[in-house]
């Protein structure tokens, strides 16, 4: 019987145990970094094979031929953007767990509030700065999803000609690199309407596959956009929660001391009447 009631109670314990470490996890900040994570997984993912699907399609189909090592044309500059997105993809995983870090602490600043927890300035000056890094992060993620709409943009125009065929043959169409900037003035590389070039590009798999990677890639990187924005509502509802915190904390140690030095007061004047009557 009393096994059975030894049992009980360590249950009830590992159970209370649980519901107090549930409790202590920062919910939000937890969204918020399993949507940073999806959103840079798949824009980096799907940008790099995009990437690489656009090589394949430039030396195939237009016969663009790669330059000198020391020289700076297209696939050179296609190599430092998925050198960018090996940086991108480390330096936001650090980040986000950087980030949930900050609130674990947060959370359990706000609810020891009225426990020997004290919120110090240092921690209100790394929320600060959470809020200020994340609000530039979040611009320059607008910005990223900006340029990487321009290769949707050019990769739609290229598939809808593709899926109309029959009007396009008719209009005599000329896809031309040097319209995108991707090829010097001099260099002529275009593949025009109702050629074998033209035809071979349009029933291949690399033009449908990267055109529909670069849609996911811009997913991503608008993932990675609303990810920040939820950042910054934690972070800055946690400052509000803290600074608050802060006011009641101060508020709580005066009051105290107030109250020591009227029963320091009463205990001086009791004594003082006691020796008078005495």
């Amino acid at each position: 019987m009393e096994e059975d009631m030894d049992e009980g109670q360590s249950s009830k314990g590992c159970f209370e145990c649980c519901i107090k470490c549930l409790g202590g996890i920062p919910y939000p900040s937890l969204i918020a970094t399993i949507l940073l994570y999806a959103g840079v997984a798949l824009f980096c993912g799907c940008g790099h094979e995009a990437l690489s699907g656009t090589v394949t399609i430039l030396q195939n189909y237009f016969e663009v031929v790669r330059g000198p090592v020391d020289s700076l044309d297209v696939f050179t500059m296609i190599d430092v953007i998925k050198y960018v997105i090996y940086g991108i993809a480390s330096a936001f995983f650090v980040y986000g767990i950087l980030l949930m870090v900050e609130g674990f602490f947060t959370t359990g600043a706000i609810r020891d509030l009225y426990g020997d927890f004290k919120i110090t300035t240092c921690g209100r000056c790394v929320s600060a700065w959470f809020i200020m890094l994340t609000y530039i992060f979040m611009l320059a993620w607008l910005g990223v999803t900006a340029f990487t709409s321009l290769p949707v943009f050019m990769y739609f125009n290229i598939w809808s000609i593709c899926q109309n065929t029959t009007v396009a043959e008719s209009a005599n169409l000329c896809l031309d690199l040097r319209q995108f900037g991707i090829v010097p003035i001099g260099e002529e590389k275009k593949v025009c309407t109702g050629s074998e070039k033209f035809f071979k590009m349009c029933e291949s798999n690399e033009l449908d596959l990267t055109f529909h990677l670069f849609v996911c890639a811009l997913a991503g990187a608008g993932a990675a956009v609303i990810a920040m924005i939820h950042y910054l509502m934690v972070l800055s509802s946690n400052w509000a929660y803290v600074k608050d915190a802060c006011k009641m904390q101060k508020y709580e140690d005066i009051k105290s001391k107030e109250e020591q030095e009227l029963h320091d007061i009463h205990s001086t004047r009791s004594k003082e009447r006691l020796n008078a009557y005495t």
